[in-house]
């Protein structure tokens, strides 16, 4: 999710969310992106972008990583996935 405009991609994972499928998934659908677009990338400490360096070295983006026990960092995403979860969306 975008934070400024909202603007918000979902990727589809119909394999599972092991780290490597996740991936491969998410460094496909970056890769859709205007270049302008593709600055860098905020993830949680989840399990399921462990291979984040597959996605670095894919879509050459910078990815941060929200600090543990600091959900303020990442509440957008966070928000989102829970509206996704309660079939909101």
């Amino acid at each position: 999710m975008e934070r400024t405009t909202g603007y918000t991609m979902l990727v589809h994972l119909p394999d599972g969310y092991k780290p490597a499928r996740v991936a491969l998934a998410l460094a496909a659908k970056i890769q859709t992106l205007p270049a302008a677009l593709r600055g860098s990338l905020t993830g949680n400490q989840c399990v399921e972008i462990g291979d984040w360096k597959q996605v670095r070295m894919t879509t050459d983006m910078t990815i941060y990583f929200c600090d543990p026990h600091a959900p303020w960092q990442g509440g957008t995403s966070e928000n989102t996935g829970r509206v996704r979860a309660a079939g909101l969306s």
